[in-house]
């Protein structure tokens, strides 16, 4: 690597690390201090511990590379790790709410000054493992972005005011609802995972090959008026539809509708308030065991995410995303082929989060991003109306819980053929 391509890789990288570091503030704008303050679930977090986070991510594993770097608030190492076992103790996840102290001023100076540092390293030029871990903070910025806005979501709708954290959403652009048919998919042996040229996770690798049996994938994701179709024809009492946990769990958490429909089944909370729902937008907030629970109904199944990641190899990555600022599912438009495959709402898939054949995680620290995790959670797939364009790619893999339902998560059906 030549001074010069290095240089210019370093200008590179310190623009997109301003422009994500700002947007991580925009997205705050709209938020009092009280607001940041608020942990509403043991699974959300903060606001403003969502800041201090990303700041500490860069600190901890960027700036302190340098053994003569010394933090401004070393004992905020104890308050901001997020479950990184080998770097050192953390305040409990679900005590995060508790924390009054350090104010968000003082987390936006903090932010200030590792942002300041962390550019000085780049105007002097930083090898390319250094540029990788500065790749890897923004990436996980970008998770945290979208993070911010769900928690938000989920901390305005048990506040009994219901507010708004937009303006109110725009009416559907489709005039007419797209109707769903089943595309046909590859069939044989293909590849899956990443390529190996720019960024990605590592549970994204190794690319390797998969088996993929004749099947169908719907061209849309399932609709509001779809899936309230399954509410209304008795969806969540008939237990032969559920897995057993999941007929356990809508039971002892008395889960009659998605999260945050109201009862009358015609209008939801959204980050704009209280809405009427839009009949042709994709369902979102389901559970993994509810998606599963309507694909049975449906006559149909989940896809895999070997059938998903075929699927959507050949589809550029653009739709609803973060980027536009709508906040909510859209309906889709009239179309031909796969659509909505990115954008909009998660993808629940029929695949438990495992390892790909040859993974090994990164080493040190950073090895704990992702691979302890892979136990009891099930794939996503293609991003939604909160995850920055740039962030995906058809290769990325999201993974919750199958309880899980306070992110944009939603369905699209599969078939055997």
């Amino acid at each position: 690597m030549t001074l010069a391509h290095s240089a210019a890789q370093a200008e590179a990288l310190t623009l997109r690390f301003r422009r994500i570091r700002s947007r991580s503030m925009a997205l705050c704008a709209a938020l009092t201090p009280e607001d940041m303050m608020v942990q509403s679930m043991p699974d959300a977090s903060p606001a403003k511990w969502h800041l201090a986070h990303t700041t500490w991510f860069f600190e901890r594993f960027v700036l302190e590379r340098d053994a003569a770097y010394r933090s401004p608030h070393p004992e905020w190492n104890y308050l901001f790790n997020s479950y990184y076992q080998s770097v050192g103790p953390m305040h409990a996840r679900p005590q995060r709410g508790l924390l009054s102290r350090p104010g968000v001023a003082q987390i936006r100076d903090y932010r200030e000054r590792v942002d300041e540092a962390i550019g000085d390293w780049l105007s002097r030029g930083v090898d390319a493992t250094t540029q990788g871990i500065i790749e890897l903070g923004l990436e996980h910025e970008q998770q945290h972005q979208e993070l911010l806005i769900t928690d938000i979501k989920h901390a305005f709708s048990i506040n009994p005011l219901l507010p708004a954290y937009t303006a109110p959403l725009a009416s559907s652009s489709a005039t007419t609802s797209v109707p769903m048919t089943f595309i046909p998919g590859r069939e044989g042996i293909v590849e899956m995972g990443h390529r190996g040229n720019g960024f990605a996770f590592d549970n994204e690798s190794p690319r390797h090959r998969t088996l993929l049996q004749p099947h169908a994938l719907a061209n849309r994701p399932v609709t509001n008026a779809e899936y309230a179709a399954f509410v209304r024809d008795g969806g969540y009492s008939e237990p032969s539809l559920w897995l057993s946990e999941g007929w356990d769990t809508i039971r002892r958490e008395q889960w009659q509708r998605p999260f945050y429909w109201q009862e009358d089944l015609s209008s939801e909370f959204t980050l704009a308030g209280v809405q009427p729902i839009d009949p042709d937008a994709p369902v979102s907030h389901i559970s993994y065991f509810e998606a599963d629970a309507f694909a049975h109904w449906a006559g149909a199944r989940l896809p895999t995410e070997a059938e998903w990641e075929s699927a959507a190899s050949s589809v550029p990555v653009q739709g609803n995303l973060l980027d536009a600022m709508a906040f909510h599912p859209q309906a889709a438009t009239a179309g031909e082929g796969m659509l909505q495959m990115f954008g909009d709402v998660w993808e629940w898939t029929a695949s438990p989060y495992v390892s790909y054949p040859g993974f090994r995680p990164l080493a040190g620290a950073l090895g704990e991003y992702n691979g302890k995790f892979m136990n009891g959670q099930w794939v996503l797939r293609g991003g939604s109306c909160a995850t920055p364009r740039e962030h995906l790619r058809a290769t990325y893999r999201n993974f919750f819980p199958p309880h899980a339902r306070w992110q944009f998560m939603g369905i699209r059906l599969g078939q055997d053929r």
